[in-house]
């Protein structure tokens, strides 16, 4: 890994507005940095801000305060020129949580793929040579020729997200955003697919910033985690030290939250101490 980071986050802060009152603060002085080929978790509850975090990054959300540079250069103000968001999704590509609604139905798979191929392809690139990329991609993600043809419809939650990877891979992006990827997902499909990231983020260098509430998942993927509680970063660091002794009081219930052998529900006040 080199010192160099590819994105650089500083005081991230974002507010939603709310009718008759102040806005609601969702994301509150979130700085952090993603190297390459790391993989970093946020992690957090259902409401701490962790995918408004990934959503700027990607320019889904406005950014209220704060900066995000991707290579030095700015992603804070979002984009406009069609050029320009071309080369944002050959550097950052997201993959959503919900493989059921994140393709559309109406594309054959093969598709799906050849078209984000084709819109970051080289001007040299023949429709052929197109086609036998999506093939190769597709069989990347562990789903052969005969998934070319099929619809969204036809395959299983594993299978979707997998064509969704795939996708993202279509762009050759350096920095994959999974946002609750595998939430979705049954425990032992669950392991495949964080198999899958694996072996692709060894194979072609790419950093992944996975967006989860699974300790469990999170210790499995990533290198380092930044932990978010109500909008702000209340932990970090590299990921098994900070699973083994936790500093903060929250990072402390998650883990407690974890099942295991002989597992019992703890009280989070008797943890916060």
């Amino acid at each position: 890994m080199t010192h160099e980071a590819i994105i650089t986050a500083r005081g991230l802060r974002k507010e939603f507005p709310s009718a008759g009152r102040s806005p609601v603060v969702a994301v509150d002085d979130v700085s952090f940095e993603l190297f390459p080929n790391e993989c970093l978790a946020i992690v957090g509850e259902s409401g701490s801000g962790k995918t408004t975090v990934a959503r700027m990054l990607v320019g889904l959300e406005s950014v209220s305060g704060g900066t995000i540079t991707v290579h030095g250069n700015s992603r804070t103000q979002g984009v406009h020129k069609l050029s320009d968001r071309r080369r944002w999704a050959r550097e950052v590509q997201y993959v959503f949580q919900d493989p059921y609604s994140s393709l559309n139905g109406r594309q054959r798979i093969g598709d799906v793929i050849s078209s984000n191929v084709r819109l970051h392809a080289a001007p040299s690139q023949t429709p052929r040579q197109i086609q036998m990329e999506a093939h190769e991609i597709l069989e990347s993600v562990g789903l052969d020729s005969k998934f070319f043809q099929r619809f969204p419809r036809e395959l299983s939650g594993g299978q979707r997200q997998r064509v969704a990877i795939a996708r993202a891979l279509a762009a050759k992006p350096e920095v994959i955003v999974l946002d609750e990827a595998v939430a979705a997902l049954d425990v032992s499909i669950q392991a495949q697919i964080l198999n899958l990231l694996s072996d692709i983020r060894a194979a072609q260098k790419v950093s992944y910033l996975f967006i989860s509430h699974d300790l469990a998942v999170v210790n499995q993927i990533s290198d380092r985690m930044i932990v978010m509680e109500q909008g702000r970063v209340v932990d970090s660091g590299a990921t098994a030290e900070l699973l083994a002794n936790p500093q903060h009081g929250y990072t402390r219930a998650l883990r407690a939250a974890v099942p295991g052998p002989g597992w019992k529900p703890v009280r989070r006040d008797k943890l916060s101490a």
